[in-house]
């Protein structure tokens, strides 16, 4: 899925992602010997909706790398797009299962997820200097897949029945994570592959819980899926294209040069109000998508 005639390292399959693919196969594994049927339909499409979501992000990014306005103006409608289905899809389903079990502890669970989001981003520059294969977002994305997989099969025996609302919920959070991480891992010339890890991990978490059934309580379920909740959340808020001189965005428009004459900057400056416009209207746009989709289901 991520291998290309390309050898650039950002295509190529990664000693991590093979690892994920593995242990997404283990688990699929174990949930079919258990005959854990809803687990493994979780898991399956929590894994190609990311995985998806993930190659799409690779191909966007490959094919848009001219450079120059164009490919700022994609760039924004990429990660704004991403951003507000994620933002949207972690208030709509998200944020209500944290809360069901128990709305105080969900709530302090989620503020401690977008706490712990902010942590590992402000440490990303330290992470930089251990030549990781991997960044800040795609830890949070393992972490925020690991904690919801743990109550996924932790409350298995009380999950309501598979139908296409829960694929919405799934689909619509875990494919715009993975397209946008793909994009920044790409233009970062890292392995995208790495993606297989955090898409896997719902499964790798609830299928072994599932299967030992262990005992637990609304306050733990709502204290694990609230950090969970809490560190996609700021995973989604992260994404939402900045348009400023030093961001993304602006360089990908080739706005890098702090040193500019008056009329360049007057042009910077109009260049940007421009591309805002357009950040806004793409997170705009993702969040509608999702709730047309659930709409949808429910008219």
């Amino acid at each position: 899925m991520f291998s290309s005639s390309l050898s650039s390292p950002a295509r190529s399959v990664s000693p991590i992602g093979w690892a994920g693919a593995g242990l997404f196969a283990a688990a699929m594994g174990l949930a079919a010997a258990a005959s854990l049927w809803k687990l493994l339909v979780i898991g399956a499409t929590a894994f190609v909706a990311m995985a998806g979501g993930a190659w799409l992000g690779a191909q966007s990014e490959a094919a848009s790398r001219s450079g120059g306005e164009r490919q700022a103006r994609r760039l924004a409608w990429g990660y704004g797009g991403a951003s507000g289905a994620m933002v949207t899809s972690t208030g709509a389903f998200l944020i209500p299962t944290a809360i069901a079990h128990d709305p105080v502890v969900g709530g302090f669970g989620i503020a401690a997820g977008v706490f712990a989001g902010f942590v590992l981003h402000a440490a990303q520059h330290q992470l930089a200097h251990l030549h990781l294969p991997f960044d800040a977002t795609t830890l949070e994305l393992t972490a925020h897949s690991l904690a919801a997989g743990f109550v996924i099969g932790a409350v298995y025996a009380t999950m309501p029945a598979l139908g296409p609302a829960l694929g919405v919920a799934i689909v619509s959070h875990k494919a715009p994570a993975g397209y946008a991480a793909a994009r920044r891992l790409y233009r970062a010339g890292r392995s995208v592959s790495v993606l297989l890890v955090p898409a896997a991990a719902v499964a790798a978490a609830a299928v072994p819980v599932g299967f030992v059934s262990p005992p637990g309580s609304d306050v733990v379920h709502a204290l694990v899926f609230g950090v969970a909740t809490g560190v996609f959340l700021h995973v989604a808020l992260d994404f939402l294209p900045r348009c400023e001189i030093g961001g993304e965005v602006s360089e990908a428009a080739g706005l890098t040069d702090p040193e500019t004459t008056a009329g360049e900057f007057d042009a910077q400056h109009h260049l940007l109000d421009r591309l805002r416009l357009h950040a806004v209207t793409s997170a705009f746009a993702g969040g509608v998508v999702v709730f047309v989709a659930w709409w949808g289901l429910h008219a």
